[in-house]
This record gives structure tokens, C-alpha cells and sequence, in this order.
């Protein structure tokens, strides 16, 4: 499945919707896309997953990165909209101690 990644810049917020699956095949893609947001100073990356049925191992690793690089710069990172079967995921993981989750907007 293709993955589709769309992008709303506000100011210092990043507002990215992610439509698809991210697993090892898409996960490179998700992770060009997201890495020059998340070097931005100070910015502020809200990622909506309600668009994504399915995560695995390699798409959890682009959000850890992700993670690490806005803190690096000043900025935070969240994650909003995601479905039981990818917040579990986050769970069992335990990244859900470390990133920001939250049902909606």
C-alpha cells in the first residue's frame, strides 16, 4: 500500500496527516518527509495518524527519530487520531510514555 503524507504549515506548528500503511517498504518515505520538519527550530510537529491502519517495528523507529530531533531543537512532537490497533501498538511499546498521545484535536 502507498503511503500518502500531507503537510500544513502554521507558523512554528506542523500539522501532518499520514494516510496509509507505514512498515518497512514506506516507512523510508515518511521519515524524508518528516526529518526537515522536525530540524526546524523550536517547531512543533502534530502528526495525525487517522489515516494509518497499520505500524510496524521500522515506522515506530522514524517516530522515535523524529521524536529525538525535535527535542534536539527545541521543538515537541504529538501524535493525535489513532486507531485502538496503532495506539495499543504505542503501548505494548511503552512509547507511550515518551511521546505525546492524545485522541484528537
Amino acid at each position: 500500500m502507498n503511503l500518502q503524507v500531507n503537510i500544513n504549515q502554521d507558523g512554528l506548528i506542523q500539522r501532518v496527516a499520514v494516510l496509509g500503511e507505514v512498515d518497512a517498504y514506506t516507512a523510508p518515505k515518511l521519515k524524508e518527509q518528516l526529518v526537515p520538519l522536525a530540524e526546524e527550530k523550536e517547531a512543533q510537529l502534530i502528526i495525525d495518524l487517522s489515516g494509518v491502519s497499520y505500524i510496524d517495528s521500522t515506522g515506530l523507529g522514524v517516530f522515535i527519530g523524529v521524536l529525538k530531533l525535535t527535542r534536539k531543537h527545541g521543538g515537541s512532537l504529538q501524535l493525535v487520531g489513532l486507531n485502538e490497533r496503532v495506539k495499543r501498538l504505542f503501548t505494548i511499546t511503552g512509547l507511550d510514555e515518551i511521546i505525546n498521545i492524545s485522541g484528537g484535536e
